[in-house]
């Protein structure tokens, strides 16, 4: 059984500390342009896996537990995001 000493809170919810990462099988990823970005948190508002946390200018995204929903990019209201195949090197971002 679950002790609170077992959960670590995450960005949205209370989840449980795994110690294996889930994003290792997604097929594509959010990549986040920086100039786009006004910290609104509505990607960590609608992130099912809780993969953003706020920063001081801009979110982070912690792609460990990613699984490349795309939930994120589609309520972007800033199109601050968008989806790029895993492994690529997609100039696409520096060029919106």
């Amino acid at each position: 059984m679950l002790t609170e000493g077992d959960l670590r809170k995450g960005p949205n919810l209370a989840t449980p500390l795994l110690s294996t990462t889930t994003g290792s099988w997604r097929l594509v990823r959010p990549v986040l342009n920086p100039k786009r970005c006004n910290n609104c948190l509505t990607c960590w508002l609608f992130c099912p896996e809780g993969c953003f946390t706020r920063g001081e200018s801009i979110v982070s995204l912690n792609l460990d537990f990613c699984k490349g929903c795309g939930i994120c990019v589609a309520e972007c209201p800033r199109e601050a995001l968008i989806l790029v195949e895993e492994g690529s090197n997609d100039a696409r971002v520096s060029e919106r």
